[in-house]
C-alpha cells in the first residue's frame, strides 16, 4: 500500500490510499473454464467473450450453456458483484476490459479467456472498482500491463499488482450515488430507444415482410430484388481535418447490439477516409455478429473497416436502415463473412441480400412514420453520450476529492 493523501473541500476531508488490487480481494483471482464447442448447448449458462464485449453490466440474459461438474461449478461460479476482465482481445482497447455482474438467477460459470475478481466488500465496493477501470485513468492503468503479441492480452498476476486510489467506504458510496444516477438517466434513454426501434421494426416487418396491409400477399407491383437495387457503397472521400471526434466512426467507437456510437477517442493519421452523408447507414464490417449499425443524421466520415451504405434515393433512407437493422440481415452477413479470428463481411455477397422492392408510395409513407422515430433515437443517444462524458469527467474529480460529492446536482 502506498501512502495516502488527504483530500477535501467545503468541509469534506478524507484520505485516499493507493492500494494494490490483490489487497482488496476476498479470494484469489481465477481464470474460467475451457469447454469444447462439441459439448455445448446444455447445462448452465457460461459468460463468454461475446457477453463481455457487448455489455458493461452482465445480467441474466440468454447465454450459451455448458455441462459442468460439481467441482467446476464450485470453483468457477459467478455471483452478483463479481468483476470480469478480458484476458485477450484482437484489438488493444479490448484487452483488460472490465465488466460487473449485476444479476444471477441460476448457477452460472465463465470461460477461460476471462479473469474473475471477487472483492472484499468491507474494503471496497465492487461498483467503485468497476467505474474506476472504465474511467480514463483506469484504462490507462490497464494499458501498463497489456502485452501485444498475436493478440493483446493481460496476465492476472499483473492485474492484481496494479495500484488503485481507494477512498473510505462512505465516500465510495457517495460517489456511486452520483455515478449511478447518471447511468439511470442513460438507461431510461436506452429503454425509450429500444421501444422506438422495436416499433420501427414491427412496422417494417408488417408492411414489407408479412404484407399485412394486403392480406398477407405481396402487391403485384412489388417484387423481391437484391440490396444492390436500392443502395451502393460510398466511394467518396473526406479530409480528416474536416472531421471531429463526434463525426468520425470506426469499429472501435460503434457500439454492439445496435446501440449507436460513442465519441471517438482519436482521429486517424491518414489524410482522407470514407465520406458519409445524411441518410446513409453505417455497419461495422469486422465481426458482424456484434451488430454495430448507425443511421447518419449528419455528414460524417468512417474508417475502412466500416461499410457506408448509400441509398439510391433519399426516400429510401429509413427503409434501408430498418432492412439492415434486422436479425435476418445480420445473420446473412455473418453467414457470408470470411476469416476466423476477425471475420469480415463479403461486400459482394452483402449486395446480393434478397429484399422486398416496394412501390415508392409505400416507401414514402413508411419514411413519414419512421423517420421521426429515428430522429428521436438519435437525440436520445446524443443526450446519453453527453451524460456519459459528464460521468467520466466527474469520476476522477470525485475520486480525488477535487469536487465535493454533496455539491453535485444531477
Amino acid at each position: 500500500m502506498k501512502s495516502g493523501r488527504n483530500w477535501g473541500r467545503l468541509g469534506m476531508t478524507f484520505n485516499i490510499k493507493q492500494v494494490q488490487l490483490k489487497d482488496l480481494l476476498l479470494e484469489p483471482i481465477r481464470n474460467g473454464l475451457t469447454k469444447p464447442r462439441a459439448i455445448r448447448g446444455r447445462g448452465v449458462p457460461m459468460i463468454a467473450m461475446g457477453e463481455i464485449f457487448a455489455n458493461n453490466r452482465i445480467f441474466s440474459f440468454p447465454m450459451e450453456r455448458v455441462p459442468v461438474t460439481d467441482k467446476e461449478l464450485s470453483s468457477s461460479s459467478i455471483y452478483e458483484g463479481d468483476l470480469l476482465f478480458a484476458r485477450q482481445s484482437l484489438v488493444l482497447e479490448g484487452a483488460g476490459k472490465c465488466c460487473i455482474v449485476k444479476e444471477v438467477n441460476e448457477p452460472t460459470v465463465f470461460e477461460s479467456h476471462l479473469i474473475r475478481v471477487r472483492l472484499d466488500n468491507s474494503k471496497v465496493l465492487p461498483d467503485y472498482i468497476y467505474y474506476y477501470f472504465n474511467s480514463y485513468q483506469g484504462k490507462e492503468n490497464i494499458k501498463t500491463i497489456v502485452e501485444q503479441v498475436a493478440a493483446a492480452g493481460i496476465r492476472g498476476r499483473d492485474l492484481v499488482n496494479l495500484y488503485i486510489p481507494i477512498p473510505p467506504i462512505t465516500v465510495q458510496q457517495q460517489i456511486l450515488q452520483v455515478l449511478m444516477s447518471i447511468d439511470d438517466k442513460i438507461a431510461i434513454n436506452t429503454t425509450i430507444n429500444e421501444n422506438l426501434e422495436s416499433q420501427a421494426q414491427a412496422i417494417f416487418k408488417a408492411w414489407f415482410v408479412d404484407f399485412e396491409p394486403f392480406g398477407g400477399v405481396m402487391p403485384e407491383d412489388w417484387r423481391i430484388g437484391s440490396l444492390s437495387e436500392i443502395c451502393g457503397y460510398s466511394k467518396d472521400k473526406v479530409n480528416i481535418e474536416d472531421l471531429t471526434l463526434d463525426t468520425y466512426y470506426s469499429t472501435e467507437n460503434m457500439q454492439p447490439n445496435r446501440q449507436g456510437a460513442v465519441q471517438a477517442t482519436t482521429l486517424p493519421t491518414i489524410k482522407q477516409t470514407t465520406a458519409c452523408k445524411k441518410g446513409d447507414v453505417l455497419i461495422s464490417n469486422i465481426r458482424p455478429y456484434f451488430k454495430k449499425i448507425i443511421y447518419c443524421f449528419a455528414d460524417c466520415g468512417c474508417s475502412t473497416d466500416v461499410l457506408c451504405f448509400v441509398p439510391n434515393k433519399s426516400e429510401y433512407s429509413a427503409f434501408l436502415y430498418c432492412a439492415l437493422y434486422s436479425n435476418k440481415f445480420f445473420d446473412y452477413m455473418v453467414a457470408g463473412s470470411k476469416g476466423t479470428k476477425m471475420p469480415r463481411g463479403d461486400k459482394q455477397q452483402i449486395m446480393m441480400y434478397p429484399i422486398c422492392i416496394p412501390s415508392t408510395e409505400y416507401v414514402e409513407q413508411f419514411s413519414k412514420i419512421v423517420a421521426p422515430m429515428l430522429e428521436t433515437v438519435y437525440t436520445n443517444r446524443l443526450e446519453a453520450n453527453d451524460l456519459a462524458i459528464l460521468r467520466d469527467t466527474l469520476l476522477p474529480k470525485l475520486m480525488n476529492g477535487e469536487i465535493d460529492v454533496s455539491e453535485v446536482k444531477i
